[in-house]
């Protein structure tokens, strides 16, 4: 066995365990669960028994997993810079485990639209934290202040945009690929920057 071996033999270990005690159970429970005895789950988690391939695949389905993601091996890759789009004051992140999904941090200093005109709708859905300040949110008739550590999450298909109150307000979001493309389109088009927090000039989502 080779030393990359060894660790990934360790740290399925490790994760069978963690996933178990996430889930509130006794060795009993989960081999009940995985049809294996307490004694064999035992050896299993602290290294005393060979991995079997039939017994994790039983094992991943017990705790709600696959068997890809129980073996899956630690990511060299576990930090990443944002990609900076200094015209619209933004910062983005690829979700690697979902690239359909974006992570957006944006800095807002305009009011939201006065008019519905300027209000975009799109596939797709959102999520935003504000980090500082105060956002405001409208949705289809409706206006929302978002402060300081508060969250919202709508569907894009109804009429949006955001903007701030009172100063600038920093806004850290999530897109997922339709809601993304939407808000890109925007910005290539030129758009007015009033239709969502990807879309202002100032962080948001």
């Amino acid at each position: 066995m080779t030393q990359d071996d060894g660790d990934l033999d360790s740290l399925v270990r490790q994760r069978i365990r963690a996933l178990r005690v996430a889930q509130g159970w006794s060795l009993d429970e989960l081999a009940g669960r995985a049809r294996l005895s307490p004694s064999t789950l035992s050896r299993i988690e602290n290294g005393r028994r060979r991995l079997a391939l039939d017994q994790l695949v039983t094992l991943a389905r017990a705790l709600d997993t696959t068997l890809d993601q129980l073996v899956e091996t630690a990511a060299d890759d576990v930090i990443s810079s944002p990609t900076i789009d200094a015209a619209h004051q933004q910062m983005r992140w690829p979700v690697r485990a979902d690239p359909g999904m974006t992570v957006v941090r944006q800095r807002l200093t305009d009011p939201p639209p006065d008019g519905p005109s300027r209000m975009r709708a799109h596939p797709g859905r959102e999520w935003f934290v504000v980090l500082s300040g105060t956002a405001v949110l409208l949705l289809g008739n409706r206006r929302f202040r978002v402060e300081t550590n508060q969250a919202a999450e709508f569907p894009t298909m109804l009429p949006h945009a955001l903007g701030a109150e009172g100063g600038p307000c920093d806004v850290l979001g999530i897109f997922d690929r339709d809601a993304r493309r939407g808000h890109q389109r925007g910005i290539d088009g030129g758009g007015d920057g009033a239709g969502a927090a990807g879309d202002q000039k100032g962080p948001s989502r």
